[in-house]
């Protein structure tokens, strides 16, 4: 048999379920709900805790010597001049300045200690992913107040060949994921403000590819 016979009829083979498979998954991105029109802009009571990889100042008052900086560990451990492998990620900047005043109080009378965080990670429950055709596809610390538009302004908006209006927006709630439609397109290209929502800690944001 001719081998460019063989070639076309394995393409075309290839091809079908291929074709099917686009179809569907442009049809489930198509079909998700939209968010509740009262949970748009509704915002999560949020505190941010440290995190592997954030820059964190450690002051210890009239105590300058013991005083330091540094990068919590990808454990989520961080080691100060007199205690090693303090637990840091999970926790808020207070609850961990407690921390280390706990520690210090074994050799340092009544020591006062202020944690400053000066480069942000923060953990993965508190971080926003954008995934697909998003021009610089990213993990992002969330920010108190911060909506879609914000989002897609820090990864630099869609590709070309983004289909905007099939993204989808994945929400944890309750423990179980839940999807809703977006209208990238509407919003960035039209202008669109209605097309705009309010994030929450933990979203991703998946950014469909346009296949015509």
């Amino acid at each position: 048999m001719n081998k460019h016979f063989q070639l076309d009829r394995l393409r075309s083979l290839v091809a079908l379920p291929l074709a099917m498979l686009v179809a569907f998954t442009l049809s489930a991105c198509g079909s998700q709900p939209s968010l509740p029109s009262g949970e748009r802009f509704d915002e999560p009571d949020y505190n941010y805790v440290i995190g592997p990889g954030d820059t964190m100042e450690i002051f210890v008052w009239g105590n300058q010597e013991l005083s330091t900086t540094g990068i919590v560990r990808p454990d989520g451990k961080f080691t100060t001049r007199l205690v090693e492998d303090l637990q840091a990620s999970g926790k808020t900047s207070t609850e961990l300045a407690r921390d280390i005043e706990k520690s210090y109080g074994e050799y340092v009378r009544q020591p006062v200690v202020s944690v400053i965080v000066n480069g942000f990670v923060g953990v993965p429950e508190q971080q926003v992913r954008v995934v697909g055709e998003a021009a610089t596809p990213s993990s992002l610390p969330y920010s108190q107040h911060m909506t879609l538009l914000d989002l897609m302004i820090a990864v630099g908006g869609m590709t070309e060949f983004a289909a905007g209006n099939q993204s989808v927006l994945v929400r944890s709630h309750s423990g179980q994921q839940q999807s809703f439609g977006l209208r990238l397109d509407d919003l960035l290209k039209k202008g669109d403000i209605s097309a705009n929502m309010a994030l929450k800690p933990g979203d991703i944001v998946i950014i469909s590819e346009s296949w015509f």
